[in-house]
């Protein structure tokens, strides 16, 4: 995700410095759930942040979800198919929706008692307990009109409205409950299959491959398939009355762009799209994702989001935000974090890949907008954590001071060590999950030494860092 203010922040930053499928790896292991998340039934995965997202005593493997929706009435009909694996003898389990009206649920094709408690949680008692290990399938059946919520600190965020009449799912560290029952937590990531239906004239775009699309009694069916693992929160769908671009990078990924109404001349800034991810696999290591593409809102949003394969960008949006939201193809949707506290893993890295560009592509003396942006910051910038910064507070230090903190990192490692850090930490962990602590782990790896140290005063302390670390390497004055 890139907010707006920080789009503004970056150029003004860069103009003054200026004076502007691959080969699979093989599946890492699950991360060992929480103990709360271990408890058969439990109304929350375990993060401490957000301790009503996700669920206990499951596994997601896929969702198959099928909608229907009609704009005019923005009415929403759903069938989705939830497949997972018991980590315990579930007597009663919980899937996260927010709204609608549940009309049935079957469990392995049997009739499950249900219950709605508090804001989102689906509460589901199987007619026979479902066995530790087992593999169980969960229906649920439902419809209503989706429930816009909002978000204090990024505005509007889930299912929401376009001016076109048409409907757009966007939002973290939660949203993929506002439109399917899920597991709502970057924790458990699965695969994820989509078939939606809409009047015939509108049409679907979402995550993946496209499989197919038809037209047939007043009504188009589209269906979308994502192979790779996913986290909840990156699933989107959009419908609208899109234009569809349709094209291949130079290994054969498929590339779908949709614009909607308004925006078809955002075209020019996509078609940098190879470009950039050509650049970014050459920083980061190979594209890790099925397809490629992005979804151009014409909606003045506070913020573009990395939904995965096919982000999703705000009418303001320019390359240096596409850039952003495609090194997240790396930093945050293939390497997903473990817990929103390590949310810097996603965003630092993700902000300063619009430094990398800028120093490649335009030319850009990093070290001097480093010295020059530190010379500049007052106490109240610096007094903000990267790591463990507090709920209602992620989405702030990490897309400015992150910048600042991962260039120290590089002049503190030297580039080939940093080269090495940034390909070992992708390539480790692809289409996995991963936290904090595991990241410092691996630089004192590559490092070859504790620097401990020095990851506590740039990324879990606030105040601004001691001269020693804030200025080494060749930024050393």
């Amino acid at each position: 995700m890139v907010r707006a203010r920080v789009v503004c922040v970056v150029l003004v930053a860069s103009a003054f410095a200026a004076c502007s499928p691959p080969t699979r790896q093989p599946e890492p292991q699950r991360p060992e759930p929480s103990e709360q998340a271990k408890v058969p039934g439990a109304a929350g995965i375990g993060d401490p942040y957000y301790p009503d997202d996700g669920n206990g005593g499951y596994d997601v493997t896929g969702y198959d979800v099928a909608i229907s929706y009609e704009p005019i009435t923005k009415r929403l009909e759903g069938d989705t198919t939830v497949v997972a694996v018991a980590d315990a003898a579930l007597t009663r389990f919980n899937l996260d929706l927010t709204g609608y009206e549940v009309s049935a649920v079957e469990i392995d094709g049997a009739a499950a008692r249900f219950t709605r408690e508090g804001e989102h949680e689906l509460v589901i008692t199987p007619a026979t307990a479902v066995a530790a290990g087992a593999v169980f399938r969960t229906r649920v059946t439902y419809a209503g009109m989706p429930k816009v919520e909002k978000d204090t600190a990024l505005g509007v965020s889930g299912w929401q409205i376009a001016k076109s009449g048409g409907a757009f799912v966007a939002g973290e560290p939660h949203s993929a409950s506002s439109w399917y029952p899920v597991n709502d937590h970057p924790l458990d990531k699965a695969t994820f299959r989509l078939t939606a239906r809409v009047p015939q004239g509108w049409s679907v775009i979402s995550n993946g491959r496209e499989e197919s699309t038809r037209t047939e009694g007043g009504w188009t069916t589209s269906t979308w398939v994502e192979p790779n693992r996913i986290a909840p929160y990156l699933t989107t769908v959009g419908i609208d009355k899109w234009t569809f671009d349709r094209s291949a990078l130079p290994d054969g990924t498929p590339v779908v762009d949709a614009y909607a109404p308004g925006v078809v001349d955002k075209r020019f800034v996509e078609t940098r799209l190879p470009e950039v991810l050509a650049f970014l696999a050459g920083k980061f290591g190979p594209y890790p994702q099925s397809a490629a593409g992005g979804i151009f809102l014409n909606e003045s949003i506070s913020f573009s989001l990395e939904t995965q394969t096919r982000p999703i960008y705000a009418k303001w949006a320019g390359v240096d935000v596409v850039v952003h939201e495609q090194a997240h193809q790396w930093f945050g949707d293939s390497v997903s974090l473990e817990r929103w506290s390590d949310v810097c893993l996603n965003e630092c890295f993700a902000s300063y890949a619009q430094w990398l560009w800028d120093e490649e592509k335009n030319r850009i003396d990093l070290d001097q907008l480093y010295r020059t942006t530190v010379a500049r910051k007052t106490d109240s910038y610096w007094d903000r954590k990267l790591v463990d910064m507090g709920p209602g507070k992620e989405f702030t230090a990490v897309y400015d001071k992150g910048q600042l903190a991962v260039h120290a990192l590089r002049r503190k490692l030297g580039e080939e060590r940093f080269d090495t850090l940034l390909k070992r930490w992708t390539s480790t962990h692809r289409d996995g999950n991963a936290s904090w602590a595991d990241f410092e782990a691996t630089v004192d790896d590559v490092a070859g030494a504790d620097l401990g140290g020095f990851l506590d005063a740039w990324f879990r302390q606030a105040g601004k860092p001691g001269d020693d670390d804030l200025y080494p390497g060749s930024l050393r004055k």
